[in-house]
């Protein structure tokens, strides 16, 4: 197993075929919810952002952009802490789907700090929000595009970015591939899960991109239940 891991998978995610999609897919997010609360999805994206709204001196407003958010689950977490700590925390859901804009509607329908839009990362205007935000979304880009999503993200980003991603390690691609069998025949999920922890990077793979854009503030932290948060802060004017 480990063998396995010790390169990442080339192999595409069936979530990546955006000529499929429909019930099985809208399906499949609602099973992927269930999942980012079984490992903690939340948490690594929660860490990154209290960091930079520290970084920040703690500001009362703030945007959020998240991009691949799929139906935007990851952002509740987030949506309860700034109530609770009195920011005025204004969410924007980015993905590239219709089944998954459609999907946070309906996640989101009486939550009136969250909007959401079709959209790709690349298509995206410079400093269009706050914080940037990837949750297991780097993973489904090639190695080489790595330096390119971070670079993207922070263009868009006027005070920095926060990527949660999944550390390929066997014991995490155990548990997904059983968790996955145990809780959902969604072909989608089935595939997807594991392959998405064989996708996944280590911390030299941030590390080896920051050099690349010479971003030496880059820091990439192992949160539990094996994901990383990936932080880069911006100067904010």
């Amino acid at each position: 197993m480990s063998g396995f891991l010790a390169e990442r998978s080339p192999e595409p995610e069936r979530m990546d075929d955006f000529t499929t999609g429909g019930a099985e897919l809208t399906e499949a997010l609602v099973h992927l919810r269930r999942l980012n609360r079984i490992f903690g999805a939340s948490g690594p994206a929660l860490y990154g952002v209290r960091t930079l709204w520290e970084h920040l001196g703690r500001p009362r407003q703030l945007t959020l952009l998240d991009v691949g958010a799929g139906s935007g689950d990851i952002n509740v977490r987030l949506l309860r802490w700034a109530r609770k700590q009195g920011v005025e925390l204004n969410v924007i859901l980015v993905d590239v789907t219709e089944e998954a804009i459609a999907e946070a509607g309906r996640l989101f329908r009486d939550e009136p700090r969250v909007t959401f839009f079709r959209s790709d990362l690349f298509e995206l205007p410079s400093r269009c929000a706050d914080i940037v935000t990837a949750s297991q979304f780097a993973h489904h880009f090639d190695s080489g595009l790595l330096p390119n999503v971070i670079d993207r993200m922070l263009d868009v980003s006027r005070a920095g970015i926060v990527i949660n991603d999944i550390h390929r390690h066997w014991i995490a691609w155990s548990a997904v591939w059983l968790a996955t069998r145990l809780l959902s025949a969604n072909r989608y999920i089935r595939h997807d899960g594991p392959l998405s922890v064989a996708k996944g990077f280590r911390r030299s793979d941030f590390r080896d991109a920051a050099r690349k854009l010479d971003i030496p503030k880059m820091t990439v932290s192992w949160r539990p239940l094996f994901r990383y948060s990936a932080i880069v802060p911006k100067p904010w004017e």
